[in-house]
């Protein structure tokens, strides 16, 4: 189980956002550095297969980790700030280097929380507790979820993340999103405690163009109890 001290606080349009514990490598002077999996390239097969996971990692999150920081070079300051933060202020940098840090940063956040989303098929738990029942009050349990999820995910045009953050419309506990490219929630100050990488290196080598297979598929890897974990330190804020 996930510790209080694991947890990662941000100031993002001023609410408080909670990052996925634990899993962003500690911020560094000298650059942000691409993390460690959580499990081997394999280990989500079938799901999603060995070189798609080692392409993407070793090479896309890899890209996001140098080219991000390159564009700080600009803004040494930066490289010692966690990622969460960068990411949801990004606009506070000077103006030449925003769109490179939004697109890598973003990139890097987002690739970081990924893997910790997901864990080898069957382990992952479900469902439970308060996130169970927040499931249910916001779309009517877990089918009801996965369908409004997927159409999040596959109605994205282009590349780009679905997302389950926390409070929706009418006073609803969670809500689903999207967003492109590499954007992030906690730029508008939302809590993401789940999110689907839609962009087609994510799946193309397996799935080739059939995105609602590929989505599917993935409901079978999700880390449930990392879900759960967030979802209750997002509510004791």
């Amino acid at each position: 189980m996930l510790t209080r001290r694991d947890m990662l606080r941000a100031t993002a349009a001023g609410a408080t956002v909670l990052a996925v514990p634990g899993l962003v490598p500690a911020a560094d002077k000298k650059g942000f550095t691409l993390p460690k999996l959580p499990y081997g390239y394999d280990a989500l097969e079938p799901v999603i297969d060995t070189e798609t996971m080692t392409i993407h990692h070793t090479k896309h999150h890899q890209a996001y980790v140098d080219n991000l920081n390159k564009a700080l070079g600009a803004a040494p300051d930066w490289l010692g700030k966690p990622i969460e933060e960068v990411v949801a202020n990004y606009k506070k940098l000077p103006e030449a280097v925003q769109t490179a840090v939004r697109n890598n940063g973003g990139g890097h956040l987002n690739h970081t929380w990924f893997w910790n989303w997901m864990a080898k098929p069957g382990t992952g738990g479900e469902p439970k507790g308060d996130l169970a029942k927040a499931l249910d009050d916001s779309f009517g349990g877990l089918d009801g979820f996965k369908k409004a999820f997927t159409a999040a995910a596959t109605g994205r045009f282009g590349s780009g993340w679905a997302w389950l953050v926390v409070g929706g419309k009418d006073g609803k506990p969670l809500a689903i999103t999207s967003s492109p490219n590499q954007d992030n929630p906690i730029t508008d100050g939302k809590t993401a405690v789940l999110g689907i990488d839609v962009w087609e290196h994510a799946y193309y080598l397996k799935y080739k163009n059939a995105r609602p297979k590929y989505v599917e598929a993935w409901f079978g890897v999700i880390n449930w109890d990392t879900v759960a974990d967030l979802y209750a330190k997002a509510k004791k804020g």
